[in-house]
């Protein structure tokens, strides 16, 4: 099978990589390449590159090339997906990992798919983003005062990560997450799988992290403090996946609430305000 990615530096709608860009080819590339990256940019280029880990490489690349039939007139991204948003943004979200028809085709995450459409309505509702729907990149969406990344940056297949893959990926997260650290104030975790993810980067971090550690809850909350003492607010909520939105286990009037508390938190109201 002969990949079909794109290729960097060609031409896709906010591309942050091209050809000199460096490529992590093993689990000590990504820790060298996310610690040694001088900016953001740079960072989200060195993720939209990365091939350490052999299994998500090959599926996302093989998806790419044989697309799904509604998508086959289209080009697929077929690379992982870099962290995007505001730069410095008061709010984070941590999802799971691109779909593969979803994020793996368009190069933005929850962008083309089913669990995006529902997400970022919720988002636009809330204030969080200028567009109701994400379509495809340069589609002029934008999001507001948050960013958005995922704990793995390559679509899996069956949506499963497996525990190697996830911590491989994780420098990138932690590198991430300390240049965003000065203007950050509200982490938003979609789904059990970001919010185990999440804790081993706070610890490493340097956050103070709660103990006992509080289980995933949709709506749980949990107060951690920065190296410099300054207060974060980890809120967890259910993953806006097919199956947990058709089943009503997460509704729109659901995500609201936590976005609705992520918002107001971020803007420094009490709670009883939100």
């Amino acid at each position: 099978m002969v990949a079909d990615r794109v290729a960097p530096g060609t031409g896709w709608p906010g591309d942050p990589a091209d050809a000199r860009t460096p490529v992590a080819r093993s689990a000590a590339d990504v820790r060298d390449l996310a610690c040694a990256a001088p900016s953001l940019a740079e960072l989200t280029a060195r993720q939209s590159v990365c091939r350490a880990c052999p299994r998500l490489v090959e599926w996302r690349e093989e998806v790419a090339a044989v697309r799904r039939k509604s998508f086959r007139d289209e080009r697929y991204w077929g690379r992982p997906i870099p962290g995007w948003g505001d730069p410095a943004p008061s709010i984070l979200i941590v999802g799971l990992a691109p779909a593969a028809h979803g994020g793996n085709r368009t190069g933005r995450i929850f962008t083309g798919d089913r669990s995006g459409d529902f997400l970022f309505a919720s988002l636009y509702r809330c204030g969080l983003a200028s567009r109701a729907e994400s379509v495809r990149a340069g589609d002029g969406q934008q999001l507001i005062g948050a960013r958005m990344v995922a704990a793995v940056r390559c679509a899996p297949p069956a949506n499963k990560p497996a525990p190697g893959e996830r911590d491989r990926c994780a420098p990138w997260l932690a590198a991430e997450l300390r240049m965003v650290a000065a203007s950050l104030r509200v982490l938003v975790c979609l789904g059990g799988f970001a919010w185990q993810a999440l804790w081993p980067v706070l610890d490493g971090a340097g956050y103070a992290l709660p103990r006992p550690r509080p289980a995933f809850a949709h709506g749980a909350e949990a107060e951690l403090r920065d190296a410099t003492g300054a207060t974060v607010l980890l809120l967890g909520c259910y993953h806006p996946s097919q199956q947990n939105t058709f089943t009503g286990r997460v509704t729109g009037a659901m995500l609201d609430a936590v976005f609705t508390r992520a918002r107001s938190q971020a803007a420094g109201e009490s709670h009883s305000n939100s």
